[in-house]
């Protein structure tokens, strides 16, 4: 028997809906991921290009990216204070983009901004809407 929800879902719905939260946090963590491991293995390369672009103290920058790909992104995969790391991630992925991605000449870089500006998409329904029931803030309530 399905049984109706106050808001009108079904625990069916209620659980499809945990799941795809999960999965989308679980999909926009990998970039970032991926993306703070090659700045722990490459750090000199990270700095190479922080300062390419003419930004002051690559040490502090590497340090910041790291920080944020690993850290925040640990946070947001498992749902710790998933709305104010998803926050944080949607400064990061506005700064990269302005900072690092604004050559739009470059097909490459032209993608990259754009790629940062959709992920800001899927973090800011995070921020609205939360981690959700398989988050270790949705284990709270």
């Amino acid at each position: 028997m399905v049984q109706s929800l106050a808001d009108g879902s079904t625990d069916t719905q209620q659980s499809a809906k945990a799941v795809l939260q999960l999965s989308g946090r679980i999909l926009i963590s990998a970039i970032f991921l991926i993306s703070g491991y090659g700045k722990i293995t490459a750090p000199a390369a990270t700095m190479g290009f922080i300062s390419s672009v003419g930004l002051p103290f690559p040490q502090i920058g590497l340090a910041i990216g790291i920080f944020v790909e690993t850290v925040i992104t640990a946070a947001f995969l498992i749902g710790y204070r998933t709305q104010l790391a998803a926050g944080i991630l949607v400064i990061y992925c506005l700064v990269t983009a302005v900072f690092f991605h604004n050559h739009w000449s470059d097909p490459m870089q032209f993608m990259h901004f754009w790629k940062n500006i959709a992920m800001m998409g899927g973090l800011l329904h995070v921020v609205a809407m939360g981690g959700g029931r398989f988050s270790l803030d949705g284990r709270q309530r």
